[in-house]
């Protein structure tokens, strides 16, 4: 029988009946009516609920379990048993009835969970991992070393703990004078560490307090956690009283029953463990020293923080891996802290690609996204910089230019998509040249070289999602490949068929010559992701599978989670409005309309205004406790749109402080403005994920602009394009939607090439991650 390896935390699951098809996985999480075990039947036998995951997916070796009493019985003479073993005494009775406790000693693998009272019997099985994984992200990968202090080749390491405080003054203020004019009511200003090192043993004289949600006011004092799981790092921070007690069944009353993830900036792939990042724009500006992290902010507002360094795409840029870790972080979180109200998640850049895959490939993990810098995905931005790459070296080359041919670097970038060609460079340079190096040093002395070491491992985000992608097929391998015997992995960039600038040619802002021009020269990128003469053919099923892993994202997911994003201006630094406009077009493509989806736009470059991330934090705050308090039947979907505060809408932000509601400048924002990418300007649709697109016959009575092309530019064309040309209004070739929750490892622990759905989750399984109004809906997958 296969051990369902199962996804994470989906839903608040009360009953089978609350979710279709639960119950059809091959293993039952509840003994069903009849089958009670010793002593009887099910009907009065007490309700087990694993709280803190799917009891088919629990890992580290301990899992929060919840028992109440069926319906007209009680739990009086309650007993409970993990394998065998009389655990009765680690539950702990609750105010609003029931028990909860926390079972540990959990074995890797099975575990039977029993309650009783008198001769009913029920039981639950609780499947366990190791703290390391994976579960269901893919088999380990090599790596080239673990973090200091690993107690284990797997990276594991002793959670630790430290108190910190926030100071009652900022720490400097003389930047304060800098946002008067700007900002009506400008933040607190900091430079430096937000929160100082606190010794309770001496204790300092200058904690600030502050008052939490929920009327407690207290020193802001704040403990942290910092351990490892999956192989690597995370974080979670609390307010904490050093003087109380912290349990599950118990928490302190400072915390508000929420959490916020936050995530870091770029697309990268690590070999080694990194650091779990906490403010808002790390990874893409670096710590800004206006601006207080959002985390402080939220911190003193009775939140939980979490963050892990898997999620932080400048580390990890795999989704399965990145929901992998935020779930299993999770997971540890409500085992040692208690049950979550709902989960938020907030970051620019790489954090809003990690938020907005997740959401739509793991559904569930987030109640509320808060988007700065966006982008919907890594890929989809990918396209635009390969392009971009490729570009450059033809433009700043201004030998392979053909005779006659001079090009104005005025129009680079408007080919290009872009005002500048400033962007191009930006988005090549720090970007896209780092995230898709195969050589380097990623693993020492073993890592990839053509020459000196082919079978070596290759670097970068796609080798590092070989189990997303899937090889190339034999056809198509490389000289290299067919030396060591086996394909690369497959690249879902291809640019086959794409005639560069054609909008602009349509339009007589460059020449025929020109066109004809940069389309013989651009060429493509091998499987080296070095440049060829020859144009890139995309591999399937890469691209194929690109789509149904989530990291291009369809969006079809997107309408369950709310969304507030943050857009600004684009100086030229790869971040344009465009690419959060991708988030809601794609939405809109998906669902009809994107009422789960707002813009807050103003005048700062790409963030609109400095103070969004505390006031899309409380304004998504009073969105979700308006659908917590739905508990109607109504789709979640559904609860999201009609429960959004009237408030909460697409604005624009000026810079005397104002907030004008509607369109007055999200619409100066659009791309078919100002923004657009080289895809966009060779015809492509908005959305911008086609990655290869149909091809039709080349044509000459195409729309090819006022001035024809000679006989001899047609003749390049023609040899360029003997395959045929790019037809967009047809779907991409293996365009497909996202298909949520897959699982690329089997029972055994090998590797599932492209995934496989995981079954429905069990039954009374991850009560403890959401409240009950935010249960996720199975679709047809």
């Amino acid at each position: 029988m296969r051990i369902p390896n199962c996804a994470a935390a989906l839903a608040v699951l009360l009953s089978c009946a609350m979710i279709s098809g639960c119950g059809d996985s091959e293993r039952p999480l509840v003994s069903p009516a009849g089958h009670g075990g010793e002593g009887g039947g099910v009907g009065a036998a007490p309700i087990i609920e694993v709280l803190s995951n799917r009891a088919d997916m629990i890992s580290g070796g301990d899992a929060l379990v919840a028992i109440r009493a069926a319906d007209g019985a009680s739990l009086q003479g309650l007993r409970v048993g993990l394998n065998g073993e009389d655990v009765t005494d680690r539950f702990v009775p609750l105010a609003e009835g029931g028990v909860m406790g926390r079972v540990d000693t959990l074995n890797i693998g099975d575990n039977t969970v029993t309650a009783s009272t008198g001769g009913d019997q029920r039981q639950a099985l609780i499947h366990n991992y190791p703290n390391q994984g994976p579960i269901f992200s893919r088999p380990e990968i090599k790596r080239i070393r673990c973090q200091e202090g690993a107690v284990d080749l797997f990276c594991n390491k002793p959670a630790e703990y430290t108190l910190l405080y926030r100071p009652t003054a900022p720490l400097v203020d003389v930047t304060q004078g800098i946002l008067e004019g700007l900002l009506d009511e400008p933040p607190v200003v900091r430079l430096g560490a937000e929160l100082l090192p606190y010794d309770p043993e001496n204790p300092p004289d200058d904690v600030a307090m502050t008052t939490t949600q929920n009327g407690q006011t207290v020193p802001f004092i704040v403990r942290q956690e910092l351990g490892y799981q999956d192989r690597d790092q995370y974080k979670i921070l609390t307010l904490f009283n050093p003087d109380q007690p912290w349990e599950p069944w118990a928490p302190q009353p400072q915390w508000n029953g929420k959490l916020l993830i936050t995530h870091g900036g770029n697309c990268g792939a690590k070999y080694t463990p990194g650091s779990a990042p906490l403010d808002d724009y790390s990874g893409t500006f670096g710590d800004i020293p206006l601006i207080e992290p959002s985390y402080i902010y939220a911190l003193g507002k009775g939140y939980a923080v979490l963050s892990t360094a898997l999620a932080n795409t400048g580390h990890n840029c795999d989704v399965a891996l990145n929901a992998e870790s935020i779930m299993m972080a999770k997971e540890r979180f409500v085992e040692q802290y208690g049950p979550l109200r709902y989960t938020i998640g907030t970051g620019c850049s790489g954090g809003s690609i990690a938020q907005a895959t997740i959401a739509n490939a793991y559904p569930g993990l987030y109640q509320g996204l808060l988007t700065m810098c966006a982008y919907p995905d890594s890929l989809s931005a990918g396209l635009q910089f390969a392009d971009l790459h490729l570009m450059r070296k033809y433009f700043e080359a201004p030998g392979r230019w053909a005779p006659g041919v001079i090009w104005n670097p005025l129009l680079w970038g408007p080919v290009e998509g872009h005002l500048t060609h400033v962007n191009a460079v930006v988005a090549d340079t720090g970007l896209f040249q780092d995230a898709t190096r195969v050589t380097g040093s990623c693993v020492g002395e073993d890592t990839y070289d053509p020459v000196t070491n082919p079978t070596g491992q290759r670097c970068g985000i796609i080798e590092w999602s070989a189990q997303i992608f899937g090889p190339r097929s034999p056809e198509v391998w490389s000289d290299v490949e067919k030396q060591v015997g086996f394909g690369f992995t497959g690249i879902p960039l291809g640019n086959t068929g794409v005639q560069y600038g054609l909008n602009a040619l349509r339009t007589g802002l460059i020449t025929p010559a020109m066109f004809v021009d940069l389309n013989v020269k651009i060429g493509g990128l091998d499987v080296d992701i070095q440049p060829q003469e020859g144009r890139t053919r995309a591999d399937h099923p890469a691209v194929g599978n690109a789509y149904r892993s989530g990291m291009i994202n369809m969006a079809n997911n997107l309408d369950t989670v709310a969304i507030i994003n943050f857009v600004g201006p684009d100086p030229g630094i790869a971040h344009d409005s465009v690419h959060a406009w991708w988030v809601r077009w794609r939405i809109e493509r998906e669902h009809g309309s994107a009422r789960n989806h707002v813009m807050w736009a103003g005048p700062i470059p790409l963030l609109g205004d400095l103070k969004y991330v505390y006031q899309g934090l409380d304004a998504m705050d009073r969105w979700l406790a308006n659908v917590e308090a739905d508990l109607s039947d109504t789709p979640l979907a559904d609860k999201i749109s009609q429960n959004r505060p009237g408030d909460v809408q697409d604005s624009c932000a000026l810079i005397d402080g104002r907030r004008l509601l509607g369109q007055e400048c999200i619409d100066l924002l659009q791309p078919l403005y100002a923004y657009g990418t080289p895809r966009t300007v060779a015809g492509d649709t908005d959305t911008a994920d086609n990655f290869d697109c149909v091809l039709r016959p080349l044509n000459r009575d195409d729309d090819y602009g006022l001035i024809p092309f000679t006989d001899g530019q047609w003749e390049q064309l023609e040899a360029l394009f003997e395959e045929g040309v790019c037809d967009y209004r047809a779907p991409g070739i293996g365009k497909q939607k996202t298909v949520s929750w897959l699982t690329y490892v089997d029972s055994s622990g090998s590797l599932i090439v492209g995934g496989e759905p995981l079954p429905p989750p069990p039954p009374n399984s991850a009560a403890g991650t959401q409240s009950p109004a935010f249960v996720y809906p199975v679709r047809d997958r």
